[in-house]
């Protein structure tokens, strides 16, 4: 009696959710640091979602609204603004790493234990930590020259095999700005998407296969123009990988390639791509941070209320971010865990393709480009 009481009063908010979908409505996936009246951090806040169709709004993006009251009430956030010189230390023991394992790997069969455990194991972490390596470099953060940030996010993209910084840059940049506007911010789902993809097994495609969907998705939905960044990041990468081959074999190309495949899988760092803006809990919340240990290998891309708010805090200072403004964050539900959101959003069947966010894209006169120039509207996939 007694074991069976602990049990019960376990919140499994904490480990995912309810035990099994037969107990009715899941329980509570997200917590809240500090509850407040309207939100305990148990129950939930809202009915489940039509699962029919995305949840669309007509309210603004919260991030530009709670980064002027962060600024009125704190002034001082932006001493913690400005780029990080640790970032392209990082980014070369990472570089250097992957590189000299697929040199060590380049006599063993691409399909052993060995081969496979290191691919996924160290190969997709790191080249997890490369991906948004690119994402900090993207906004400029890695040194005050923006030709630098190019050129280091084109060497952090060696590892992973196929050349993809420059484009990410203008989609990542286009993310920020036009956060849920349908038809322009590319890490929203299609509904073709949501058509073929809206079950149990479509789910763990989708989960299995995310970095496929997040690096074709983009060229479906709003092609950019070639510039002379494309070329370069295209040319770098043909150049290396060429090199790779030839000198050392297959298979360090095979390992690299391998290991970015996992990297946006079924890995637990690949968790975050659905925990930063899928809706949960019935809650009209458009992004979600977690706070918790994996965000060491992944340049605390967790704090993401806090990178959405201020694009312009490198990642060592966003954990300072939130320390300063707790009244904001805090009170804000979060992710107690990466993998188990891959986990609940594979079974549960009140999360899946539908649960995101849409606007209809807004008339603009003239807007700011990726790297602070004026253009007219929907220049940035325009512009050379």
């Amino acid at each position: 009696m007694a074991t069976a009481k602990t049990e019960k009063s376990v919140d499994f908010s904490f480990f995912g959710g309810a035990e099994s979908l037969d107990e009715g409505r899941s329980a509570r996936r997200t917590e809240v640091p500090r509850p407040t009246a309207e939100d305990d951090g148990k129950t939930h806040t809202g009915p489940p979602q039509d699962p029919t169709d995305f949840l669309w709004l007509m309210t603004e993006e919260p991030h530009r609204t709670r980064r002027m009251a962060i600024m009125k009430a704190h002034p001082e956030v932006t001493k913690l603004m400005g780029h990080e010189p640790l970032t392209k230390w990082v980014v070369l023991f990472v570089v250097s790493l992957q590189v000299g394992l697929a040199y060590l790997l380049r006599n063993t069969h691409p399909l052993s234990p060995v081969f496979l455990l290191t691919a996924y194991v160290i190969g997709g972490t790191a080249n997890h930590n490369l991906f948004l390596a690119i994402h900090e470099i993207t906004h400029n953060l890695a040194f005050r020259s923006v030709r630098a940030n190019k050129a280091l996010a084109v060497f952090a993209n060696l590892p992973i095999g196929i050349p993809y910084s420059a484009a990410f840059k203008k989609y990542h940049i286009e993310h920020h700005k036009f956060l849920g506007e349908d038809g322009i911010d590319t890490d929203l789902p299609t509904h073709f998407e949501l058509i073929c993809l809206n079950n149990v097994l479509g789910k763990v495609f989708f989960a299995t296969f995310q970095i496929l969907f997040y690096a074709l998705r983009p060229g479906f939905v709003r092609m950019q123009t070639f510039t002379q960044w494309h070329f370069i990041n295209l040319l770098t990468q043909l150049v290396f990988d060429f090199v790779l081959v030839t000198t050392c074999g297959k298979n360090p190309l095979i390992y690299l390639l391998m290991s970015s495949f996992f990297a946006g899988s079924l890995h637990p760092l690949a968790g975050h791509f659905i925990a930063e803006h899928y809706v949960w809990d019935g809650l009209q919340q458009e992004t979600y941070s977690y706070y918790g240990p994996l965000n060491i290998f992944a340049y605390n891309v967790g704090y993401h209320n806090e990178h959405h708010d201020f694009p312009s805090v490198a990642w060592t200072r966003l954990p300072a971010l939130r320390a300063l403004a707790p009244e904001f964050y805090d009170t804000i539900p979060s992710h107690p865990s990466w993998p188990m959101v891959i986990v609940n959003f594979i079974r549960d069947p009140e999360v899946g393709i539908f649960a995101r966010i849409k606007r209809k894209p807004k008339d603009r006169g003239t807007d700011v480009d990726s790297d602070g120039q004026a253009t007219p509207p929907n220049a940035e996939c325009q512009k050379a």
